[in-house]
């Protein structure tokens, strides 16, 4: 009964999710909004869970004087100061200029998010290096587009076309030739294109693992296998 009554339960809460997308009835619209609220709450508690789970794994890590110990204990320290501030001393106020809170998410937090965005920017760049090695025609492809973006995108490639093509013996159509309408070609078109293709990939792919849910088939999230 462990797991019959959780498969039960996910597989009608499911299908009649399903049914108030397509019956705008109050029977059925009222308490699908009632669920999603309490979806909402549960994800609430969750976040809970979850940072005291980082605070005990944290806290363990810290009284074991693990190599990275220092790092958690300022993550401990961090979780704690601000979850008080948030709590008692800022209130409801929170999002109101001049208070602690609004201080800590515009000089801390923002600084700290920027700063990963940076870091990420090094990570891109070493693996579009390794993507755009033109062994294949589809890589070829890929670089030769993605040239064509980049050099579109800002001013040296509008005026290295002018430098090339700008002479009296090319055709006047190819001394008119610019990089930036072909880089909004390519996003506009193929881009567009392939982002709708993985798009559409990845809608089917949730529907599929959401009737794998319903049906019972997919059951991790009861905490095992079969």
């Amino acid at each position: 009964m462990k797991r019959e009554i959780p498969l039960f339960l996910t597989a009608v809460i499911g299908l009649f999710m399903i049914v108030s997308f397509f019956v705008p009835h109050q029977w059925v619209s009222v308490p699908a909004d009632f669920l999603q609220q309490c979806a909402v709450i549960v994800v609430a508690f969750g976040y809970v869970l979850g940072g005291a789970n980082v605070l005990r794994v944290s806290l363990e890590g810290i009284s074991r004087r693990e190599r990275d110990w220092p790092y958690k204990l300022v993550l401990v320290l961090s979780l704690l100061f601000t979850v008080i501030v948030g709590l008692f001393v800022d209130k409801q106020r929170w999002q109101d200029p001049g208070t602690i809170s609004l201080w800590l998410y515009d000089n801390v937090y923002s600084s700290m998010q920027a700063t990963m965005f940076a870091l990420l920017a090094f990570y891109i760049a070493s693996a579009a290096f390794r993507a755009f090695r033109v062994r294949s025609t589809e890589a070829a492809l890929l670089a030769i587009a993605a040239l064509i973006v980049m050099l579109g995108r800002v001013p040296i490639g509008d005026a290295a076309m002018t430098a090339i093509f700008h002479h009296a013996w090319i055709p006047h159509a190819l001394r008119e030739l610019k990089m930036s309408p072909i880089e909004e070609w390519i996003m506009n078109v193929p881009q567009s294109a392939a982002k709708r293709a993985v798009l559409i990939g990845a809608a089917m792919g949730v529907m599929a693992t959401g009737l794998r849910v319903i049906l019972g088939i997919e059951r991790s999230y009861l905490g095992g296998g079969d």
